[in-house]
């Protein structure tokens, strides 16, 4: 395993970690008694072979069902100073809701302190308000880390590429996990202003959000030659400096082996990424055309500044991926749970709107003109039945 100086929490980081929300056994919280035992033996086993591995960052969240109260039980089979542990709760509009929330997951966890603690889901205004208001759950939290509960507090979020620089640059947290990897990049200024801060770097689900990579399309498994897909995905991120860790959301103990072992490019991370990235990037240029990369999301508002509350960048972004390497599994699965109600992934999307409007609102795109069009193409290539998200917390 590889590590990285976690910015300034002075944590020494395993650059892959063990995620928590893909191995618990039920979205909702259970009593410890109706946990199948079948289901703990594989926590007990995943958590063995990452820490065999060196991978000793183990996190979780109170929004990931049974996944804090069966960790709990896991943990004690390992000793306390060889993990890294932690938690996430999400912001409430009463502190003391809030304060409740934790203390019901360091009752799960059977801890008294964890290492990490993060404000879960700042991925909206109001989110945001009510952890960083006066007399908030960041002050809530706060307290906790005087008390030794916490050592550490960072923030999780999805939210817009200008609300998460706002939160990096109040420069009230010490580290912060976010969406950043080879197909979706928009956050690249929150980590360079993250590294201004000597902020920690998580990258959330690089793996599933990424394009779920562990099942690829022949396309990209063919341009990533000769890389899995996942690993290429992995050193793209590794590759840059201010990123410190990549969540593995393990189901099952072997879910870390393609991680471990592209790991021995990792001293050589840009250079052999550089030409897959170059392929592709060329892919994309004979597909939709020879500036798209660099210009696609330029001039776009925020969805709730457009027609139809329609997600366009994002819509854009899942088009992209689809018609140029194949994505297009991944991209229905993301679109089709697209709504503006929605915290984790918002606005909508495509529904009947005016052109003209349209094209007025993205004026300032230099693809204006063209973007009504690709939108009902985007309508057309990922219709389906609504999927069903299993959790509202991803991570």
């Amino acid at each position: 395993m590889k590590y990285r100086r976690f910015g300034k929490t002075e944590l020494s980081m395993p650059v892959i970690s063990c995620g928590g929300m893909r191995y618990q056994d039920q979205w909702n919280d259970m009593p410890w008694e109706k946990v199948p035992r079948a289901g703990q033996e594989n926590i007990e086993r995943v958590l063995a072979h990452a820490l065999e591995n060196g991978i000793n960052h183990i996190e979780t969240a109170r929004g990931y069902g049974s996944s804090e109260m069966q960790l709990g039980y896991a943990l004690k089979l390992f000793p306390r100073e060889s993990y890294i542990l932690q938690t996430k709760v999400g912001p409430e509009d009463k502190p003391k809701d809030f304060l409740r929330k934790f203390e019901t997951s360091m009752k799960y966890l059977q801890v008294d302190q964890v290492d990490l603690f993060a404000l879960h889901g700042l991925n909206n205004r109001e989110s945001m308000t009510r952890a960083m208001r006066p007399g908030g759950c960041l002050e809530a939290a706060r307290k906790l880390k005087a008390d030794g509960r916490i050592k550490h507090i960072g923030f999780s979020t999805h939210a817009a590429p200008h609300e998460i620089l706002e939160l990096i640059e109040s420069g009230e947290f010490e580290y912060v996990n976010l969406h950043w990897y080879f197909t979706n990049q928009l956050n690249t200024r929150a980590i360079e202003a993250a590294a201004r801060h000597d902020m920690g770097v998580f990258i959330i689900s690089p793996n599933d959000k990424g394009g779920q990579l562990y099942r690829p399309p022949a396309k990209l498994r063919e341009l990533c030659r000769p890389l899995d897909p996942m690993v290429f995905n992995d050193l793209f991120c590794l590759a840059n400096p201010h990123v410190h860790t990549l969540s593995c959301g393990a189901a099952r103990p072997s879910d870390f082996d393609t991680h471990i072992a592209g790991l021995e490019y990792y001293d050589q991370a840009e250079e052999v990424t550089r030409p897959i990235v170059e392929r592709i990037h060329a892919e994309v240029a004979k597909t939709i055309g020879p500036d798209w990369l660099e210009t696609w999301h330029q001039g776009i508002p925020e969805w709730q500044h457009l027609p139809g509350r329609i997600n366009v960048r994002d819509i854009l972004r899942l088009w992209t991926w689809a018609k140029a390497i194949d994505l297009t599994a991944f991209g229905t699965w993301r679109y089709n749970m697209m709504s503006a109600e929605d915290n984790w992934i918002p606005g909508n999307r495509v529904t009947d709107f005016d052109d003209r409007e349209m094209v007025e609102a993205l004026r300032e795109s230099p693809h204006a003109g063209k973007i009504p069009g690709l939108l009902r193409e985007a309508r057309e290539m990922f219709s389906g039945d609504k999927v069903k998200r299993l959790s509202e917390n991803e991570s």
